[in-house]
């Protein structure tokens, strides 16, 4: 009869959990069978003015008036309740299984942000105080088993200075924003156990550790169950009397071992006794620091072989959930996001993330680098204590994760430096003392974990390392600035520099990395909604150029409130980079090849018609592929678009370039001839192995700078006269909104209803035939066109808003959503065509609107282009432009679709042409 119950009430919580959100057990490495999952509807009540405790409200007379989505933190949408104050409270019914009666129940809190005390029919049962890791409260002396009894919770959400606030302004995590649930565990339970793997001994260390002494009077059996291809190799040991640990090695012959390609886990039970068994799991891996071979660059290596890193900052939002997210299939979707454009880690920044996440990171083969969130006060003594308290806690959390290869203890100084007056002058100094302090939370890191990599402060802004395992860095830049600075770095660190670390502290054998890159912050206000593609572009072909440099990591995985420089939008929609239309094959994953080919920083280059131009090219491998031989195909193909837009290719050949495992080097450049025409040039470059088989693609851009012709040749042979003006040279224009001119005209804009017109003056009457041809994109009004005014300096961190097309070097990259406009063509007032523009697109494609860009920190309509457009001229209109002599061509934004019209020059866009008229 016990068992029948026990398997009614499972299905019953089966049936339970597809109708409550997140419904999976929250520790996929730390899971007891016997568990009670309490996501979904709870009344909710805010308590405004704090009176909730003076009116007794956790005994649960008071009625509650709204409802709330546990584990969803109030104010994210789908929590479904408004952010109206700092302290609420939560309450349900829960009925503990007769069948838990001979066991001890508790009550866990994946984590609840900040203060929360819990109560059970009145009673309170404990209270945690802390934002990001989890805490549990024994229910078991209140139970009163198989009967309906209120759980209440008080949390007190109240910001303060001293708390791990990290970046919640990005979205709070107010109150509980992780699974609560009930478990089962035995009279003698285990608090933590660690899985210490040695694969250079082909062994485990195993520690359990009981949250209590064992008092039983005798040995408690300790049974370890390790699955593997074949036999699960089974320990039994003994957890002695009076003792609250135990520590032993079990060999692991012939191991599996987890690493990117090949993300093996052990699946593990531990079972102490009758009554407490776990479900958990490992991973066989080692961390640590190898020099990368042919030279002496420290490098982080995996399993003894160095990785070259290639990692994005996860801020880990979801604009609906904030800090949770909705499913576990979204968590498992992020993970194989960052893998499928071929990256192979990511630092949740400024968060300790939720377990399901990781173990996704863990089960799908993802490094990690793990950030303690920070206070953003002073470092006084309740901050410090706050951080030495979490600390630990997320290390123990954590510590079975394979993915996790650093802790990193701080970012960039935040809430490190103290106010003090210099000169009768109040300055924001990171002290010594601090400094000293932040050596011993790195030692104490060290000493609860020291099998990983520990990095004392993720570095910016001014302030500098003391003692770290990692030498990392910030730098946010545009994309031409990346070569003088990566090679003055190169120069100035070494064994023993100053560079990068405080008065005191000096460089070690640390691997160099990036820890945050890209252009968000390189532009001044930062960039706004752009095209991140293009620096982005410079910037991996630059970082390639200098092995000494051991990685980067990238800013960032997702869009943010006030940074929209992700490779993702907030809500996971697409972007899209436009290299796959630039080189057949490529895609954002070849930015991230191991095996690469780089033409260094420079990605576009003004040429002479028939110039001999030289392309250096660099051999990046970050691989021990022996299979390759010794030798690579590089296919070399010259393709683009002459001045009427026309697509022509100029030359094909292949060149053999050598190749071993981990070769970085510049190799022989290539010696290309230019089109003796003007012409936007495309230099596709693909390599591969000697079956042919493609390894990686690159682009690089040339720009021919020529006079317009007269006289062109057409695709079919055919001669045809060339009439072409500015695209600033509108005759008229009328627009309901706003008519603007970009970089003194190399691109004009009219957004709303409205019109531009052109008038083409013909040299003769001579032609049979004649076709207007432009470059034209849809236009959306921005924020920025708008209002001129720059974005105030507010503290975004701390929750400011803007929108992403305010921001004056805005220009929103090419995405899901398109904003097209309908555009009809007369030409001498009769009607020739509509035509749909599709978008207001900004992407690598708008070669043009890049390449001209002034060498400032600051940008116009970077990226952006439009479609080629080809109207025939209608047989009446010509007849009238044989009697007046010019062409008058009317393009007009209809009213049905969102309006608006982008004319692009030949320095502006994607296509080297200006409107023009040709006549054959």
């Amino acid at each position: 009869m016990k068992n029948l119950v026990t398997v009614l009430f499972c299905l019953f919580i089966t049936t339970l959990q597809a109708k409550i959100p997140l419904p999976e057990h929250p520790r996929p490495d730390f899971e007891r069978a016997d568990w009670q999952n309490l996501n979904g509807d709870w009344a909710f009540e805010f308590d405004k003015e704090d009176l909730g405790l003076k009116e007794n409200w956790a005994k649960g007379t008071k009625s509650f008036s709204k409802t709330i989505k546990v584990p969803f933190p109030w104010g994210a949408p789908l929590s479904g309740v408004q952010d109206e104050a700092d302290i609420a409270w939560y309450k349900r019914e829960i009925n503990v299984p007769t069948a838990w009666a001979s066991r001890r129940t508790f009550l866990t809190i994946g984590a609840s942000d900040w203060e929360t005390t819990v109560f059970l029919d009145g009673n309170e049962v404990g209270k945690f105080q802390g934002g990001y890791v989890p805490f549990s409260f024994e229910l078991t002396k209140y139970l009163k088993y198989g009967q309906n009894q209120a759980l209440i919770i008080r949390v007190d959400d109240k910001r303060r200075d001293f708390a791990l606030y990290g970046k919640q302004g990005y979205g709070n995590a107010r109150g509980i924003w992780q699974t609560v649930y009930l478990e089962a565990r035995g009279q003698n339970y285990i608090s933590s156990f660690r899985f210490e793997p040695d694969i250079d001994k082909q062994k485990v260390k195993v520690v359990v550790h009981l949250a209590e002494p064992n008092k039983t009077g005798k040995n408690l059996p300790l049974k370890l169950i390790i699955k593997t291809d074949n036999q699960p190799i089974e320990v039994s040991q003994q957890m002695a009397n009076n003792a609250s640990s135990v520590s032993f090695e079990v060999a692991i012959p012939n191991a599996r071992l987890w690493s990117l390609e090949n993300p093996y886990l052990y699946e593990t039970s531990i079972t102490l006794g009758s009554d407490e068994q776990i479900k958990t799991y490992f991973g066989m891996r080692k961390i640590s620091v190898v020099n990368l071979p042919h030279t002496d660059y420290p490098y982080i290596a995996l399993n003894n072989k160095p990785i070259y890193l290639q990692l994005t900052l996860d801020q880990s939002y979801h604009p609906d959930g904030y800090y949770t997210f909705p499913s576990d299939q979204f968590m498992k979707e992020e993970i194989l996001r960052t893998k499928q454009i071929g990256l192979n880690g990511i630092r949740t920044h400024i968060k300790i993330d939720i377990p399901r996440k990781l173990y996704w990171a863990d089960k799908l083969g993802v490094l990690v680098m793990a950030d303690l969130p920070n206070f953003w006060g002073e470092p006084n003594a309740e901050a410090r204590a706050e951080s030495e308290k979490t600390l630990p806690l997320m290390i123990e959390r954590d510590f079975n994760h394979p993915a996790i290869f650093s802790w990193i203890i701080f970012n960039e100084t935040w809430g490190l430096r103290t106010n003090v007056q210099e000169n009768g002058k109040e300055v924001h100094k990171y002290l010594p003392e601090t400094q000293k302090w932040v050596v011993s939370m790195v030692e104490k890191a060290k000493k609860l974990d020291p099998t990983r990599l520990v990095e004392d402060n993720s570095i910016c802004c001014g302030a500098g390392h003391t003692v770290t395992d990692i030498n990392s860095w910030h730098e946010y830049l545009p994309g031409w600035e990346w070569e003088n600075y990566l090679s003055n770095l190169v120069k100035n660190t070494y064994e023993g520099s100053l560079h990068h670390f405080e008065v005191g502290y000096k460089q070690g054998r640390q691997p160099n990395i990036n820890s945050e890159c890209g252009n968000v912050w390189g532009y001044e206000g930062s960039t706004g909604d752009v095209d991140w593609s293009w620096d982005y572009h410079r910037m991996i072909n630059t970082f390639r150029k200098y092995p000494k440099v051991a990685g980067w990591l990238y800013t960032e995985h997702h869009d943010v409130i006030n940074e929209w420089n992700g490779y993702w939008r907030y809500d996971r929609s697409n972007k899209f980079t436009g290299l796959e239309e630039m080189v057949e094959g490529m895609s954002l994953k070849d930015l991230h090849s191991l095996i690469y080919l780089s033409t260094g920083n420079e990605i576009s280059k003004t040429v002479k018609p028939n110039e001999r131009v030289r392309v250096p090219l660099y051999l990046s491998s970050m691989t021990d592929r022996s299979d390759l031989g010794d030798k690579l195909t590089l296919q070399v193909k010259m393709y683009g678009y002459d001045a009427i837009g026309q697509k022509k290719t100029w030359g094909t050949r292949t060149e053999t370039l050598p190749y071993k495992p981990y070769i970085n080097q510049e190799v022989e450049s290539l010696l290309l001839t230019m089109p003796n025409e003007k012409a936007v040039v495309t230099l596709a470059l693909t390599l591969q192995d000697q079956a042919g088989n493609d390894l990686h693609h690159n682009v690089m851009n040339f720009i021919v700078e020529a006079s317009t012709p007269q006289e062109i040749n057409l695709l079919n042979g055919k001669k045809a006269q060339l009439v072409s003006v500015e695209a600033k040279d509108f005759s008229q224009a009328k627009w309901s909104a706003k008519q603007w001119n970009v970089m003194e005209g190399a691109k004009v804009n009219g957004t709303g209803s409205g019109y531009f017109e052109y008038r083409f003056k013909l040299p003769s009457n001579d032609f049979g035939n004649a076709t207007f041809i432009a470059e034209l994109g849809a236009k959306q009004l921005f924020v920025k066109d708008i209002d001129q005014e720059k974005i105030k300096d507010d503290n975004y961190m701390l929750g400011a808003r803007v929108a992403p097309d305010k921001n004056p070097n805005s220009y929103p990259m090419t995405d899901e959503t398109l904003f097209p406009s309908l555009v009809s063509v007369s030409v001498n007032g009769i009607f020739a065509q509509q035509v749909e523009l599709p978008d207001d697109p900004a992407d690598h494609r708008g070669v043009l609107s890049w390449h001209y860009q002034p060498k400032v920190r600051k940008l116009n309509e970077a990226g952006s282009y439009g479609y080629k457009v080809a109207i025939n001229v209608p047989k009446e209109a010509l007849d009238l432009a044989r009697k007046t002599g010019e062409l008058v061509i009317r393009l007009t934004a209809e009213n049905g679709l969102s309006g608006g019209i982008a004319v692009y020059g030949d320095r502006f866009g994607r296509y080297a042409i200006n409107p023009c008229v040709i006549l054959y």
